[in-house]
């Protein structure tokens, strides 16, 4: 089992999972984080953390795209290990649904 990043985190991106992530296995983008889910160690610690409720295990429900997603995308970003800010307008996003098709976005986040 891992856990992954969904599109609950897309422009919200709060990063308190960040900071209790014994392995630092998170990867960020421009509007969203990514755990590479060959380096998790499936602890569950991140899970609770995330007030966005955007980190699932690979178990529920159909998280096939999301592992596979997380994968190639933590391999194209860079890593991240502390905490930063999160957007002006998390809040805004948090809890809108879908938010994958029309505000991913591929680029990497900021170093």
């Amino acid at each position: 089992m891992t856990y992954v990043v969904t599109d609950a985190c897309i422009r919200c991106k709060y990063m308190d999972c960040v900071e209790v992530c014994p392995v630092d296995c998170f990867y960020e983008g421009e509007n969203m984080l990514m755990i590479h889910p060959d380096e998790c160690i499936d602890c569950g610690v991140c899970e609770p953390e995330c007030p966005a409720e955007a980190i699932k295990p690979d178990i529920a429900g159909d998280m096939e795209s999301w592992v596979e997603l997380n994968r190639v995308y933590a391999q194209k970003w860079p890593n991240i290990t502390r905490k930063k800010p999160a957007p002006a307008d998390a809040d805004e996003w948090k809890g809108k649904p879908n938010k994958y098709p029309e505000h991913f976005s591929e680029k990497p986040g900021a170093k």
